[in-house]
């Protein structure tokens, strides 16, 4: 049964939301008490999911509260095509066996957000692979190369004579297909996405469909102030460990709290409001208790809050630490590499550069550091282990 509450549909229409194309015929279906089914695709291009794409999956579960069908499209097929959307590089292809990796724990993650029983799980291999290039031609005759160039990424790399795949320019005829076999009555998408779902409106006409609604959602900058992306590394996951989501969420400017209360946590905005009027290293942390509190629970919430206090405000070492145990004299690059906590030499390189490895509270400035003795390692903000010789 569709709840046909008007609050809450209108704070829906307009938290987090960039654009809607049709508001007004879409408020008018949604206020008639229509069950209408909402899609959003997701391309399994990682093993996690961040925080930014669950900006999404709460706005799924908003319509889903409501009685709606929602339906998530699993972009297997076209993971490994490769979304061009905000790339100013030609982005790799995927192979299927990177694509079912990814997708071995996907479902779990998502079922954080959404309840799996009350929705549709589709698959787009299921029909994309079985897309003859006759149809794909057919379809491919609605837009125009002109068209595909004005997208703002395209755009900038033909200007800087970078490549542009004919494979990328596929990928908005492959959405929009979603669109017209799951009869999609609305798609959200972030901002990166509205070329990809105006093509699916477009090909649903052609296919003779009603064209879908579509609900553009504001993008939450990652750790390092750009666009959130599984691709850039600068991602919170929501199935990162309580002390570790904490801390990034205490990394990010100061100047994207506000943002980061409205898109990643659940909080009403009389609550923000008064969050944000506290001292801006309070607000912070009330922001990162508040979202480890959504994925891990309001103990390891306050967990985590302790424990960044402790090791980070007040300068103390965490109780609990893992032990690496290490031979007389080796050097510690060498103990760093075997351990997994820097990836190489020129990686341990940089860190000593900047000042980010500490023994015994003492930053190390020698590349080749050796080990006489027992002691407390520190690297970066987040890494702590004690050393231990054989």
């Amino acid at each position: 049964m569709v709840k046909v509450l008007e609050k809450e549909i209108k704070e829906i229409l307009n938290r987090n939301v960039e654009t809607v194309i049709e508001k007004g015929s879409l408020l008018k279906k949604l206020l008639s008490g229509k069950r209408l089914r909402i899609k959003l695709g997701i391309d399994p291009t990682g093993k996690k999911i961040h925080i930014g794409r669950a900006v999404l999956l709460n706005k799924l579960k908003d319509f889903q509260d409501l009685g709606h069908r929602v339906v998530l499209i699993i972009g297997d097929f076209t993971a490994e095509i490769g979304d061009p959307s905000d790339k100013l590089e030609k982005r790799p292809m995927l192979t299927k066996k990177d694509v079912q990796a990814n997708l071995k724990n996907y479902l779990s993650q998502v079922g954080k957000i959404i309840d799996l029983k009350k929705a549709e799980i589709h698959y787009n291999s299921k029909w994309l692979s079985k897309l003859s290039f006759a149809e794909i031609t057919k379809i491919a005759e609605i837009f125009t190369v002109q068209q595909m160039l004005e997208r703002r990424n395209f755009k900038e790399r033909f200007t800087a004579h970078k490549e542009i795949s004919l494979r990328e320019l596929f990928y908005p005829i492959m959405q929009g297909y979603d669109s017209v076999i799951v009869k999609a009555d609305l798609e959200m998408g972030g901002t990166d996405q509205l070329f990809n779902l105006l093509a699916g409106r477009k090909i649903q006409e052609f296919y003779g469909k009603p064209p879908q609604e579509i609900l553009i959602i504001q993008m939450l900058e990652g750790t390092d102030g750009r666009k959130m992306s599984t691709s850039w590394g600068n991602v919170i996951n929501i199935i990162d460990e309580p002390n570790d989501m904490f801390g990034k969420v205490m990394s990010i400017r100061d100047s994207l709290v506000e943002k980061y209360f409205f898109l990643a946590t659940r909080m009403d905005e009389k609550n923000i409001k008064s969050a944000l009027a506290m001292p801006a290293i309070e607000a912070k942390e009330g922001l990162a208790y508040e979202i480890v509190k959504i994925y891990h629970g309001d103990a390891a919430a306050n967990k985590a809050r302790q424990f960044f206090k402790e090791t980070f405000r007040q300068k103390k070492l965490p109780e609990e630490v893992d032990e690496i145990k290490f031979n007389r004299a080796q050097k510690l690059s060498e103990v760093l590499i075997g351990a997994g906590l820097v990836s190489s030499g020129s990686e341990f390189r940089r860190l000593l550069r900047q000042g980010a490895i500490e023994f015994d509270n003492k930053i190390v400035r020698d590349p080749n550091f050796k080990l006489e003795a027992s002691g407390f390692l520190k690297v970066g903000k987040k890494i702590f282990a004690k050393l231990l010789p054989k």
